[in-house]
């Protein structure tokens, strides 16, 4: 029987631990914004020195022969 109120015990010091810590965590900021962050790596910050240019080389394509039937 003196197990279960060592186990209550120990396991309302373990609640009270989280909830100290969540609260801690509130009063710094640590919960302010958890999306905008993960987002960030998805934008482009600058923008590009030169824009994109295409090939000095025009591609040509041969015209398809049609053989007779």
């Amino acid at each position: 029987m003196s197990i279960i109120f060592f186990m209550i015990g120990i396991s309302l010091l373990m609640a009270l631990g989280f909830l100290g810590a969540f609260i801690w965590s509130m009063r710094t900021g640590q919960q302010d914004d958890l999306y905008t962050p993960s987002l960030r790596m998805l934008l482009d910050d600058e923008l590009p020195d030169e824009p994109a240019t295409l090939p000095q080389t025009p591609l040509t394509t041969k015209p398809l022969s049609r053989t007779a039937q």
